[in-house]
């Protein structure tokens, strides 16, 4: 869903349904109808589900994810927070050139990425901006 369709994020589950426990869950972790990307790993993590029911939940909620761990959305108007001048080192490079194919790698591959050589998951994001690899698919289904 793109910026034109706020607030119909649930046209994208039309067989799904709210799970109350879920719900509530997130609803305690959000703030006026949006829930970070973090909280929503939080609460999925608590529920011992995979992040992207909590994605489905959040999008049948019409919440909006904020505040990408990898930098791309919820950032001010909806921005990234990328930084375009970070200089990549070269473990990181293999990673990446290793862990990506045909241009694109999976955030949950840039998380194990980030852990495995102990830097933020924010400059993942912005190493693979920096290489025009695209992060998709996102653990919580936003894209």
């Amino acid at each position: 869903m793109g910026h034109q369709d706020k607030r119909n994020f649930s046209a994208k589950h039309t067989n799904s349904q709210v799970n109350d426990t879920i719900a509530k869950k997130i609803r305690l972790s959000a703030d006026n109808d949006c829930i970070s990307c973090a909280s929503a790993h939080q609460v999925a993590a608590s529920l011992g589900m995979p992040p992207s029911d909590i994605g489905v939940q959040a999008d049948l909620l019409e919440y909006r994810i904020t505040q990408c761990q990898v930098g791309l959305f919820g950032y001010g108007n909806g921005g990234k927070k990328i930084n375009p001048n970070i200089e990549i080192a070269p473990d990181l490079n293999k990673h990446l050139d290793k862990a990506s194919q045909d241009g694109r790698i999976s955030c949950l591959e840039c998380w194990k990425i980030a852990g495995s050589l102990k830097i933020k998951r924010l400059d993942i994001g912005s190493a693979c901006e920096k290489k025009n690899i695209r992060i998709k698919p996102c653990q919580l289904g936003i894209f």
